[in-house]
């Protein structure tokens, strides 16, 4: 049974507090969580309302998991109290540790982030970096893995980030299971930029909703901006503006991590080869794959595939 303890600070978010038990707890044959705080008190949300708790700080010592979730950032940005520091001290080295959002400046703050890098909530960047230029901050993902220690972006990204947590300790089978009962998808592809405050696009434009539908049916062909363009009827330069303005993201840079998605479901579900998945996605070749997989997921294919790879046996323990 691995143990998941989650460390509830005043200012908590109720939301992110209640994100590993809704994950893990799932799985209650596979992991317990439990929740503490670092004095073993009630602790004040960020709402209007308190919670008691039934652990003090000495639960964490007997942790596996350690996770932090969001909470008002005055503290840590101000230098963490006494009792917060000492109830972080008490974490074995080795255990994974895990922040939710605003989490991730309480571990900055305890200078478990220097050197590392980490990810928050994309509107809190700029103030993290200034109070944290130790920590190699990177605002544009969902959520980083770095081994022992794990960081997360806003809210739901706790969720994506607790999935894929689950999908590393038990594989896709399980941690699929655990999203469809959440009623959330297994894997959310893209960044934070795609939720940044942007300038809406005139809804009396046409959007590229269409092509990008009809783009995804045939990731298999040379699309280039000039095809997508055409399909859209649009000039490429105001496609690329409007496709921007809608996604976040290039078109180019949209059609690689499309690509890269559904290598990953190829690469778990199926016995085709690197090549022949290149193929089916629209790599030129198995070496580009290889290398924008590489780039994206931080593995090579086929070392996804060892660790990820639907079984019988997966499905039987899902």
């Amino acid at each position: 049974m691995h143990r998941v303890v989650v460390l509830a600070l005043d200012g908590v978010y109720p939301f992110e507090l209640g994100t590993p038990q809704r994950i893990f707890g799932l799985l209650d044959d596979r992991y317990e969580v439990l929740t503490c705080s670092v004095d073993g008190r009630e602790v004040q949300t960020c709402a209007d309302f308190r919670i008691t708790v039934e652990h003090g700080p000495e639960l964490l010592a007997t942790a596996d998991t350690v996770v932090v979730p969001a909470c008002n950032t005055r503290e840590a940005v101000t230098g963490l109290h006494e009792e917060t520091r000492g109830a972080l001290a008490r974490i074995r080295p080795g255990t994974r540790i895990v922040s939710i959002c605003t989490g991730a400046f309480v571990l900055a703050a305890a200078g478990l982030l220097d050197g590392r890098p980490a990810t928050t909530h994309w509107r809190l960047s700029e103030s993290f970096r200034r109070h944290f230029p130790r920590v190699r901050l990177d605002p544009d993902v969902l959520f980083v893995d770095d081994g022992d220690v794990l960081t997360s972006a806003g809210a739901a990204a706790g969720v994506d980030l607790c999935l894929h947590i689950v999908r590393a300790d038990h594989g896709s089978a399980v941690a699929n299971q655990v999203a469809r009962r959440c009623v959330v998808p297994p894997w959310r592809d893209g960044g934070q930029a795609q939720y940044i405050d942007q300038p809406v696009p005139d809804p009396a434009q046409a959007s590229t909703a269409a092509t990008r539908h009809w783009a995804l049916q045939h990731l298999e062909l040379p699309l280039t901006i000039t095809e997508l363009a055409e399909h859209a009827r649009m000039s490429p330069r105001t496609f690329a503006r409007r496709f921007g303005d809608e996604v976040g993201m290039s078109p180019g840079r949209w059609l690689i991590q499309q690509r890269v998605v559904r290598a990953r479901h190829l690469l778990e579900a199926s016995e085709l080869s690197v090549e022949q998945i290149a193929g089916r996605v629209g790599f030129a070749t198995g070496t580009s794959l290889r290398q924008h997989f590489q780039v994206a997921v931080g593995v090579a294919p086929l070392a996804y595939r060892r660790t990820f790879r639907f079984t019988g046996d997966d499905r039987a323990s899902a």
